[in-house]
């Protein structure tokens, strides 16, 4: 075998002011032409790790550093960030603070410049080209949706032609189409180019589909690294240490009776249709009386899909009866908003848009990457202004009024945590908002703040330095400290690993006691599916669906329009002809076990 392009030995490093090791004594290898996923819970040490690879850990971010890294079979040992960066791409979770010239073409080639290269021209042309982003060489970053910045950072990296590509969280922020198209482009370059491919990675299904190995990562230590397949499957070992395989791969693996036993589970929905069916013929073939739910499973008399027995008959809607009962407490009439470009022509953002929002409703604003949702949160808030219409919340009418005088009704919590940030500490930054407001009980709210969102232990440490989800919990506990009316939550699962994503649910919906209505704008289908009780589609600035989820996920062509896609569930759903769109697992699997008898027809259709 050749010899590791990148090796990591005995390395292990702490954060000042910390109690404990991030990395305690991880060794690694990677070699030339891997595709790698790193997985782990929020604080494992993913990033951490990652930043060894260059050396911005030790001589970027100072700690106490032990063991050694070699790079290309020579040791990095006392070479800078930027002779390491020569070999290894980085794209940061914060991939916005990358981008540091005004045009496209400038800051593509603005690292290759910096290197005195002569080529740096051809070089930026030439990662433009392979990220897609040739025709948009003259654009201002400004006018570029947050999918092509994230291209654009990724072209950065790209320019200096490096052998080993790293990017944090390569879909964190983006819409179900865009982070697809982050990912084929990873694939060319790994399979055409020849990059090495390291991702941090949550969704199992990207990983399923594109990479070739995964690394574990648990409380600073490397567990394991694996095949991608024996690595998902090992659904027990990763459920306990709150990581998720793929849908598909987790309904399996509750169906099976054996959980215990190393499964052949299925990683992808194509999979997942031959898996069911095998399995549903082999229960029919042991026992012919299971045969006989497909007459449960056939559509009644009036042509209308059977429903499971005992499930209750369709009501009213939750969004449907809120309304009924109530005056909104956010009401925009003919909403238009537009900014003036450096060509001085107007660049529309949102287009007539007329809303009402009312207490007690669970709001899911969904759509692409510039499609208008958080210029929708930002008008509530009273950050930015309308160019025409009206916005009230609560009876006050919000256009041009600051936000400060806002801040006790409204609370915005940003896309990006570190916005938020002022203090040196946890406790700090959650005390903050409150100490402004003069609030009596300010000590009893920070300490409720750090037990709901798990961050008693963090509490000492500042912020910024800790990583992605960590601080999105940090963000989340500084907007809700102040219990607003309406709070308003930008992106508020991005880069959280789906333990922390389902904890998220259960904080929202903890949220209903103090917070009057709860607006997030998101691309997680699986939060929305599981927590929202209204679903606002947004594209190209308009609102072009409202609904509840049966209305919304009912319509594939819908969600293609709006730039999303269905969630494992869903499409499984479809493939095996199921009565409903399951929107999670113990929905799915409930569904499946009562028509099993005619799982393995359905399939095949």
């Amino acid at each position: 075998m050749d010899k590791p392009l990148l090796e990591l030995s005995n390395v292990s490093f702490t954060y000042p002011g910390a109690d404990q090791p991030v990395l305690q004594e991880v060794s690694f290898t990677l070699q030339r032409g891997d595709f790698v996923a790193v997985i782990g819970s929020n604080g494992s040490g993913k990033s951490t790790l990652c930043k060894c690879f260059n050396g911005l850990i030790p001589h970027y971010y100072t700690g106490d550093f032990e063991g050694e890294l070699k790079l290309l079979g020579e040791s990095a040992e006392g070479k800078r960030v930027s002779e390491l960066s020569r070999h290894i791409g980085y794209v940061y979770q914060d991939f916005e603070n990358q981008l540091v010239r005004p045009t496209v073409l400038d800051d593509v080639c603005f690292t290759p410049l910096n290197y005195g290269l002569a080529d740096y021209r051809e070089r930026g042309l030439r990662a433009l080209e392979l990220t897609g982003l040739s025709g948009l060489s003259r654009e201002f970053i400004w006018q570029l949706s947050g999918g092509q910045k994230h291209l654009l950072a990724l072209a950065g990296a790209l320019a200096m032609d490096p052998n080993i590509l790293v990017i944090d969280e390569p879909v964190a922020q983006l819409d179900p189409q865009h982070a697809r198209q982050i990912y084929e482009i990873l694939r060319r370059l790994n399979e055409h180019h020849g990059k090495t491919i390291v991702v941090i990675e949550h969704h199992a299904e990207f990983i399923a589909e594109y990479c070739r190995s995964v690394v574990l990562m648990d409380g600073g230590r490397l567990r394991w690294q694996k095949p991608v397949r024996e690595a998902l499957t090992s659904v027990e070992e990763l459920l306990a240490l709150g990581i998720y395989p793929p849908d598909v791969t987790r309904a399996a693996w509750l169906l099976r009776p054996d959980r215990q036993a190393a499964g052949d589970y299925p990683l992808s929905c194509e999979e997942g249709r031959t898996w069911f069916g095998r399995r549903t013929a082999a229960v029919n073939a042991a026992d012919p009386a299971n045969a006989d739910a497909c007459s449960l499973a056939a559509a009644s008399s009036d042509g209308a899909p059977a429903v499971p027995p005992g499930a209750a008959a369709p009501a009213a809607t939750e969004a449907a009866a809120i309304k009924a009962a109530a005056e909104p407490i956010v009401r925009m009439e003919q909403i238009r908003l537009s900014y003036r470009t450096i060509h001085k022509t107007l660049q529309p953002v949102l287009g007539s848009i007329s809303l009402e929002l009312y207490a007690g409703e669970r709001v899911a604003l969904i759509g692409n990457n510039g499609a208008g949702k958080s210029s929708l949160m930002k008008l509530i808030a009273g950050i930015t202004v309308p160019t025409g219409g009206t916005v009230q919340v609560k009876d006050i009418t919000v256009n041009g009024l600051p936000p400060e005088r806002l801040s006790g009704i409204v609370s915005y919590v940003f896309q990006n945590p570190e916005d938020m940030f002022i203090d040196d500490s946890v406790r700090g930054e959650i005390a903050y908002y409150l100490k402004a407001r003069k609030l009596a009980d300010m000590d009893e709210r920070v300490e409720e703040m750090l037990e709901a969102f798990r961050l008693q232990e963090l509490a000492e440490r500042d912020a910024r330095l800790l990583s992605g989800g960590q601080q999105r919990r940090v963000s989340l506990a500084v907007g809700a400290a102040v219990r607003p009316a309406v709070m308003l939550l930008d992106e508020p699962t991005a880069n959280l690993d789906i333990s922390t994503k389902q904890e998220m649910t259960r904080v929202l919906e903890a949220l209903r006691g103090h917070v009057e209505t709860v607006v997030i704008a998101t691309h997680d289908m699986s939060l929305v599916a599981e927590w929202a009780s209204r679903i606002i589609v947004m594209s190209e600035g308009r609102i072009i669906a409202d609904g509840d989820k049966e209305a919304i996920f009912s319509d594939g062509q819908l969600l293609r329009r709006a730039g999303l896609a269905e969630t494992q569930l869903m499409e499984m759903s479809r493939l095996l002809n199921l009565p409903q769109i399951c929107s999670s697992l113990e929905e799915f699997t409930a569904m499946t076990e009562w028509r099993k008898g005619e799982l393995v027809h359905g399939g095949s259709r």
